[in-house]
């Protein structure tokens, strides 16, 4: 099991590479490209969408602080941007962590949830950590419909709390 303590905050860096940017999927009409500095106001008004109902649920929505998380912790550096047909349909941050890799702000439109596109990107993410031998943690808010997805990939539960569920995948998914 991982430690708690391998979250990026802690400042960790892991000796093995991030995963590389993927080229556009064979099917399906989506691709990943570098995430630029330009883009953090489309992703943050992005979070602000695709969060509100789990927020609101939670009693934790505030209209300024869920787009001001997302505008100091970006890093077009680790960040994706998922385009479909060209257009912003979603976004999803890789970012270096203690034991392995730490996946956060993977964000889907709402037009685009539901249709394959989640796992198709996740599927393509986790080939690469896979194949360096690495383990992927995040963490979904409680009740938030996007663990099923991350347990259908192997993740699982590590610890949780009221707000968060903190899950992990060891490389290969077991």
């Amino acid at each position: 099991m991982v430690k708690a303590s391998w979250r990026p905050e802690s400042g960790a860096r892991p000796t093995t590479a991030v995963p590389a940017r993927a080229a556009p999927a064979p099917a399906g009409g989506w691709a990943l490209r570098a995430a630029e500095p330009a883009d953090v106001e489309p992703i943050a008004e992005l979070r602000a969408t695709v969060m509100r109902a789990d927020l609101e649920r939670l009693g934790r929505y505030d209209e300024h602080r869920v787009r001001q998380r997302l505008r100091d912790s970006f890093s077009a550096r680790h960040t994706s941007v998922i385009t479909v047909d060209g257009e912003l349909a979603g976004c999803v941050t890789v970012r270096p962590a203690e034991d392995g890799l730490w996946l956060e702000h993977f964000y889907l439109a709402p037009r685009h949830q539901g249709r394959g596109l989640g796992s198709a990107v996740l599927n393509s993410l986790l080939e690469r950590t896979d194949a360096q031998g690495l383990t992927v943690g995040l963490n979904v808010l409680n009740g938030s419909a996007a663990r099923r997805l991350y347990e259908r990939h192997g993740f699982v539960v590590e610890t949780q709390d009221p707000v968060d569920v903190f899950l992990v995948r060891a490389p290969g998914g077991g």
